[in-house]
C-alpha cells in the first residue's frame, strides 16, 4: 500500500462536512492539510476506463443492495457503505488479484472515482446551504457558538487527554482529539432525513453542532499544521497563518460576485424557459464556486456551501433544490461507497480490541459529554439523548487529520490505521444509533415539552394556501386570501411574475407546480389547499393529477378553460373546477338582476342554485358544452334542467 496526498492548497471550513479532495499532489506539505487515498498498484489505477467500468458496478450494486435494505426501513446510508465494503480490498479485491482484468473495477482503483465521490459531498453542502438563510443562521448563533463549540473543545480536550494515556505523543494526541471531536455530516444528515427527524428539536440541535464543528476546521487545520511542524522541527507557524489570507480573498470574492452575479444567471436562465439551460446554470454555480474555493486554498465544500446560502435567498431555491437532488443522491451514495471501501479486515484482525474499544470507547465518551451540554442549553431529555448519539461517532474529515499525521510520522501507521478503521466502524453505527436513541428518548420523556426557544430557528411551516399561477386570476384569489388573514405562498414559472409577487412582499417561488418533488418542497404535505389559476388547460390537468399523486386530501380549487375541461378536471380528482365562460355568464346574470332590482338574497340564491345545477352535470360524463347550453335553454322554458338529453 502506499500513500498520495490529494488536495492542493490548504481546506478550509467544510459546511457542514468535510470533502475528499482531488489526488494530484506528490508528497504532504507543511502549509498543506491533505487527505491520503489508499490505492494498491494495478494497471487500471487512474485509467479513466477503469472509472468508467467501476461506475457500472457501483450503480449495479446499488441497485440490488439499497432496495434491499430501503424495503426493510434501513438507513440507505448502510447500503452504500455495503457496497463499499464489497467493492473494496478485502472482498472485490482478493477475488482480482486472482483475475487481474477485474482490476479496472476496484473502487480503490481510479482517481476519478474519488473526484465523483467529492462531488457528492459538494452537492450534499450546496443543498444544504439552500436551506438556510442570514437570518436562520443568525437566530441559531446560540446553539452553533454555544453548544456547538462548547461540545468541540471538550470533546477535544478530554480525547487529547486519553490518547496521551495510551502512550501517543501529546502532539499526536492533540491531532487525534481534534480530529475526533469532529462528527459526520455526510452520515448524519442523510440518516436523519431518511427518519424524517431533521426538523425536529433534536435534528435542529444537530445540525447547529455540525454547523459549528465545521466552521472550526481552518483553525483546526492550521493547528495540524504548526503541531505536525514543531514535531519535525521544521514550525511554519507564520506561513500557515498567511495561508488564511488567500482564504479570505476567495470568501469575499465568493460572496461579492454571488450576491451580483447569481440572481441575473439564474434569472436569464429561468426566462429561457429551457430546463436543460436551468440546470446547466445549477451545475455551474455549484462546480464554479467549488473551484473558486479550492483556488483560493479551500475546499469545494465550502465554496458550494456559501452558493448555497446566498442562492437561499432568491427565489430559485425550490426549483434549484428539485434540479440537483438526482445529483446529490447518486454521487453522496458514490462518496459513501469509497467510505466503505477503507474498511480494511487485516487491520482489524490484527488488533480486534483496540479496534473495537476505540470505536466504542469514542461514541460512548462524546455521548456522555454531549447529553449534559445539550441539556444545559435547553433540550429536552429526549432531544438530548437523540442529538448525543448521532454526534458520538467520528467523521469523514478524521481521515484527513490522521493521514496527515501519519504521513509527517507524528503517529505511527499500524495505531494510526487502527483509529481510521474505529473511524469508520462508528460511523457505520450510526443509522442504528439513531434508531436506538429514539426509543430510549420515547422511554425517557414520552411528553412533549417546552424546549429553548432559539433551537426553532425558523418559524414551523404552518399550514398554508398553494397558490400557482399569479397572474390576474392569481392576484385577485391571493388578495381575498390576504383579506381573511389565510396564510398562502404563489408559485409561477415566469420569473418576472415572482419577482413582481416578491417585491410586493408576498412569498413567491419559481418553479414548476406540475413537478411532485417541487410540491413536496412547498410543503403540499401540510397544505391547507391548492389553488390552480393557470390558463394553459394542458399545464393545469398535470398539475392536478401531480397534486393528486402526492396527496388525495388536500382541497384542490382548480380554474378550467370550459365545461369539458371541468368536466375533465373532476375526473381527475379536483375538489372544485371553475370554468372561464360559466362563471363569467354568471356574473353578468347576477349583475343584471342586481341591476333590475332583484332583491339581492334572491340573485345570490338563484346563483348558487345554477353553479349547482352546472357542477352536476360536469360529474355526467360525456356532457358538452353544447349539452349544457341545452339544458340551460331548457330550464328557461320551464323543462327539467337535471336530465341531460343528448344532443340531436
Amino acid at each position: 500500500m502506499r500513500m498520495i496526498s490529494s488536495a492542493p492548497g490548504l481546506p478550509a471550513p467544510d459546511f457542514p462536512a468535510p470533502d475528499f479532495p482531488t489526488p494530484d499532489l506528490p508528497a504532504p506539505d507543511l502549509s498543506v492539510v491533505a487527505m491520503h487515498v489508499v490505492q494498491t498498484p494495478g494497471h487500471g489505477a487512474g485509467d479513466g476506463n477503469g472509472a468508467y467500468l467501476f461506475i457500472i458496478v457501483f450503480l449495479l450494486a446499488s441497485a440490488v443492495i439499497v432496495p434491499i435494505f430501503q424495503r426493510y426501513k434501513i438507513s440507505s446510508v448502510l447500503g452504500f457503505l455495503l457496497v463499499g465494503v464489497m467493492l473494496g480490498p478485502d472482498v472485490f479485491g482478493r477475488i482480482s488479484s486472482h483475475m487481474s482484468w477485474l482490476d479496472d473495477f476496484s473502487v480503490m482503483q481510479s482517481s476519478a472515482v474519488h473526484q465523483l465521490a467529492e462531488l457528492g459531498v459538494v452537492f450534499l453542502l450546496f443543498s444544504i446551504g439552500l436551506e438556510l438563510t442570514f437570518e436562520r443562521l443568525k437566530s441559531m448563533r446560540r446553539l452553533i457558538f454555544g453548544l456547538g463549540g462548547s461540545q468541540l473543545v471538550l470533546s477535544a480536550i478530554v480525547l487529547t487527554c486519553l490518547f496521551a494515556t495510551l502512550g501517543q505523543s501529546w502532539t499526536a494526541a492533540a491531532m487525534l482529539g481534534m480530529a475526533l471531536a469532529l462528527s459526520s455530516t455526510a452520515v448524519v444528515i442523510p440518516v436523519l432525513a431518511d427518519r424524517k427527524a431533521l426538523r425536529t428539536t433534536a435534528g435542529r440541535s444537530v445540525f447547529a453542532v455540525l454547523l459549528a464543528q465545521d466552521l472550526s476546521v481552518a483553525p483546526i487545520l492550521i493547528t495540524v499544521t504548526m503541531l505536525a511542524g514543531a514535531a519535525n522541527g521544521t514550525s511554519q507557524g507564520l506561513s500557515g497563518l498567511l495561508a488564511l489570507i488567500p482564504a479570505l480573498i476567495g470568501m469575499a470574492i465568493l460572496v461579492i460576485g454571488g450576491r451580483w452575479l447569481l440572481r441575473p444567471l439564474f434569472n436569464t436562465a429561468a426566462v429561457s424557459n429551457s430546463r436543460e439551460l436551468f440546470m446547466a446554470a445549477c451545475l455551474l454555480v455549484v462546480v464554479l464556486s467549488g473551484q473558486i474555493s479550492v483556488m483560493a486554498g479551500m475546499s469545494m465544500a465550502l465554496g458550494a456551501f456559501v452558493a448555497g446560502v446566498l442562492l437561499a435567498e432568491t427565489e430559485y431555491r425550490r426549483e434549484i433544490e428539485v434540479m440537483i437532488e438526482p445529483f446529490k443522491g447518486l454521487l453522496l451514495g458514490l462518496f459513501f461507497v469509497t467510505v466503505g471501501a477503507r474498511l480494511e479486515f487485516a487491520t482489524f484482525l490484527a488488533s480486534p480490541g483496540l479496534v473495537l474499544g476505540l470505536a466504542v470507547g469514542l461514541i460512548a465518551i462524546k455521548a456522555a459529554l454531549i447529553y449534559p451540554l445539550a441539556r444545559s442549553f435547553g433540550l429536552s431529555p429526549r432531544s438530548a439523548v437523540e442529538t448525543a448519539a448521532v454526534l458520538g461517532p467520528a467523521g469523514e474529515f478524521a481521515f484527513v487529520i490522521i493521514d496527515e499525521a501519519i504521513g509527517h510520522r507524528v503517529m505511527s501507521a499500524g495505531f494510526g490505521q487502527a483509529v481510521i478503521l474505529a473511524a469508520i466502524l462508528s460511523m457505520f453505527s450510526i443509522p442504528f444509533l439513531a434508531a436506538i436513541a429514539s426509543r430510549i428518548g420515547k422511554q425517557v420523556q414520552p411528553q412533549k415539552t417546552t424546549e429553548a426557544p432559539e433551537i426553532s430557528p425558523e418559524a414551523e411551516a404552518v399550514a398554508k394556501v398553494i397558490v400557482v399561477g399569479f397572474g390576474r386570476v392569481g392576484a385577485l384569489v391571493a388578495d381575498m386570501l390576504g383579506q381573511h388573514s389565510i396564510p398562502f405562498t404563489v408559485v409561477d414559472f415566469n420569473p418576472q411574475v415572482v419577482q413582481r409577487a416578491r417585491a410586493a412582499g408576498l412569498e413567491a417561488w419559481y418553479g414548476n407546480a406540475s413537478v411532485a418533488d417541487f410540491l413536496l418542497r412547498m410543503g403540499i404535505e401540510k397544505a391547507r389547499a391548492v389553488v390552480v389559476t393557470a390558463s394553459n388547460p394542458t399545464f393545469t390537468d398535470q398539475c392536478v393529477k401531480c397534486i393528486r399523486s402526492v396527496r388525495d386530501d388536500v382541497h384542490v380549487i382548480v380554474r378550467a378553460r370550459d365545461a369539458e375541461h371541468a368536466q375533465r378536471l373532476y375526473q381527475m380528482g379536483a375538489t372544485d373546477a371553475v370554468p372561464e365562460t360559466i362563471e363569467a355568464s354568471l356574473q353578468l346574470a347576477e349583475n343584471t338582476l342586481i341591476d333590475l332590482g332583484v332583491p339581492m338574497g334572491l340573485v345570490l340564491a338563484s346563483v348558487h342554485e345554477r353553479r349547482d345545477v352546472f357542477r352536476e352535470m360536469f360529474g355526467i360524463r360525456g356532457t358538452s358544452s353544447s349539452e349544457i347550453l341545452r339544458a340551460a335553454q331548457s330550464r328557461v322554458a320551464g323543462k327539467d334542467a337535471a336530465v341531460v338529453e343528448p344532443a340531436p
